[in-house]
């Protein structure tokens, strides 16, 4: 993990602080664009939560100019802030950094164009706070358990 700080959530164990970068058309909103399309079932919601626990979230995105603003704006009226947009921090810039690179430095992308596509913003969630994966969540949905394998006999 890039950031590796505990917040102590319950008393059963720690979560560790993710930077997390999140698109926005098809992902917060249905993809309109270059319009602001509806707002997917919880996205916003689920966002403010992992707010709260303490993460940074990074609006990634295509776009630029006004229809950038438009969606920070929109996202900002309904209680989601980023810490940054389109870059790594707030202040990064791509003229006075020598090593400025478009590639967002991030624990976890939620983008629509994932491999399998986007799963509810409930199963994100879940997968953030419970740091499983999305296999180990849809097995425990059908009532399995991931057995562990076996260590090798040189990690005995």
């Amino acid at each position: 993990m890039l950031n590796n700080v505990p917040l102590f959530t319950s008393h059963f164990s720690p979560l560790t602080i993710m930077i997390i970068a999140v698109d926005f058309d098809g992902t917060i909103v249905q993809d309109r664009y270059p319009e602001i399309g509806s707002e997917m079932p919880f996205a916003t919601q689920t966002l403010r939560m992992l707010l709260e626990e303490g993460h940074q979230l990074i609006l990634w995105t295509v776009r630029q100019g006004k229809t950038l603003e438009e969606a920070v704006e929109w996202c900002a009226k309904r209680g989601v802030e980023f810490y940054a947009v389109n870059k790594d921090f707030p202040e990064e810039n791509e003229k006075e950094n020598t090593t400025y690179s478009r590639k967002i430095k991030a624990d976890m992308f939620i983008d629509d164009r994932n491999i399998g596509g986007l799963p509810d913003w409930g199963v994100l969630y879940q997968m953030i706070h419970e740091q499983k994966t999305h296999e180990e969540i849809l097995l425990e949905s059908l009532g399995k358990i991931r057995e562990k394998p076996k260590k090798k006999w040189w990690q005995i």
